[in-house]
């Protein structure tokens, strides 16, 4: 991990939420790994969440330095007040390094925060968007922008059809464009994404070319990434960054000792791990399903139940069912998905938690609720064949017959063997793309240089 050389300096700009956060803060550890100094500037409220060896954290302001977003309580408030507040806090940072033997070679800017891209022109310096979606949700996203896509899509439309993806019915859209006018703000923060994108100097996505290169190439006239993912903790894949077991992040107080501990007792992939992330927010009804099929169904489960969601839990179910399994309120991911015995991820599809199951080869069960969610869904079990997707009845939730359907077909029927087959195919495609030589290792090898041929100019 020590370089005498000095490679350039990179500050890394995530939207303050737990998925964005991560994936960023993996990427600024990769960078530090080849030589670079990487600066993770984060909201004063995350700050204190982020602990990670090697690399800078700085705080800047979103203007709501005591509680984030849930302090502003309107997203249109609070993306404008970042913006004002950030773009003013971030110029300062850029400003404090500028006089240092480490000025700032290039801002790394989340692509919910598109106005960074303006501050770090205005200092003169380089500026790369990067994507936390897959490349098939960022092609349809940038068509829409493009204006190449109508909405909104409607369930009679035929199913849409674009260059490098699947044909996608009206169920696998993301909800911003099944109901373009029940979330007006996130559809246009995702539209903001592709605002200035052409003046970047490089684009990044978290994915990778044999999971996605025809999707990213399908789109690439628009949108011209490069594919450095899967951002995952090198432990889980190419163990060349030492000591590299988590993100380095987290927004709540893990449980993982306990889970562990409870894991070692039970039998090689006998365990449901259920998970739906950190912003999901299931019914009442939702959860009490869940709560009748893991009960029905007989399975060893652990159950990640946020706590301003415990109060929805049945008492009955958390009374009776202490022997086969366990609710905790949040843990380490990976180091759950990495246990021999946990056989089965019911996850939302969010993109990270996707890439966690792809990349550690765990068989899912899609439940995909909202957003990017349900596209995902789609590739996980047409596309890639890792796992099944849930299917909701006619109000919108998915029921326990269903649910135990779907378990036990990944658990223990014959198509399970298949997709456990595939998902061992694509864990070791994932760590290929991100080892030496590896695709994804090649493109941030490239940046690299590109990086230490602007310091040597400087200089």
């Amino acid at each position: 991990m020590e370089h005498k050389q000095f490679k350039g300096h990179v500050i890394l700009l995530p939207y303050p939420s737990q998925g964005h956060i991560n994936p960023l803060l993996q990427f600024a550890k990769r960078l530090a790994s080849k030589g670079v100094k990487a600066t993770l500037a984060t909201t004063h409220y995350t700050f204190n969440s982020i602990c990670a060896a090697h690399i800078g954290v700085e705080p800047i302001s979103d203007g709501f330095d005591e509680g984030g977003f849930s302090q502003a309580g309107n997203v249109d408030f609070y993306l404008k007040s970042f913006k004002e507040e950030g773009s003013r806090s971030l110029s300062q940072l850029i400003q404090k390094f500028k006089d240092s033997s480490t000025s700032v070679t290039c801002v790394v800017y989340d692509s919910f925060l598109p106005w960074a891209l303006d501050v770090a022109k205005q200092h003169g310096i380089y500026g790369a968007s990067f994507f936390t979606n897959s490349a098939a949700v960022c092609s349809i996203f940038s068509r829409i922008h493009h204006g190449r896509l109508a909405l909104p899509l409607t369930p009679e439309s035929k199913p849409l059809m674009l260059p490098g993806l699947p044909p996608l019915n009206f169920r696998d859209l993301p909800t911003f464009l099944r109901f373009p006018d029940s979330y007006p703000a996130y559809l246009a923060m995702k539209l903001s994404q592709y605002s200035n994108l052409n003046e970047a100097d490089w684009v990044f996505d978290n994915t990778f070319e044999d999971l996605e290169g025809k999707e990213a190439k399908g789109v690439s006239e628009l949108w011209q990434a490069k594919l450095i993912g899967p951002m995952v903790p090198s432990a889980y894949l190419d163990e060349r960054i030492k000591g590299d077991r988590g993100y380095g992040s987290s927004l709540w107080k893990p449980l993982s000792e306990e889970c562990m501990e409870w894991l070692e007792t039970k039998p090689s992939q006998s365990v449901v791990y259920i998970s739906f992330g950190s912003m999901v927010s299931l019914t009442e009804e939702e959860t009490e399903e869940i709560a009748r099929a893991l009960e029905e169904s007989n399975l060893h489960y652990l159950w990640i139940v946020r706590e301003t969601e415990q109060k929805k839990l049945p008492k009955w179910f958390l009374e009776s069912n202490k022997e086969k399994g366990m609710v905790v309120t949040w843990c380490n991911q990976l180091e759950m998905l990495a246990h021999p015995a946990v056989g089965c991820f019911v996850t939302h599809c969010g993109w990270n938690s996707t890439l966690e199951g792809l990349s550690l080869g765990v068989p899912m069960v899609g439940v995909p609720k909202w957003a990017d969610q349900l596209t995902d869904a789609k590739f996980v079990e047409e596309i890639w064949g890792i796992g099944v997707r849930a299917k909701e009845d006619e109000e919108g939730v998915v029921r326990r017959e269903e649910l135990i359907k779907c378990l036990k077909e990944v658990m223990e029927g014959e198509r399970g063997k298949d997709i456990k087959s595939n998902a061992n195919k694509w864990k070791e495609l994932a760590k290929k793309a991100i080892s030496e030589g590896g695709s994804s290792d090649e493109c941030i090898n490239k940046f690299v240089q590109h990086l230490m041929a602007i310091v040597e100019q400087i200089n």
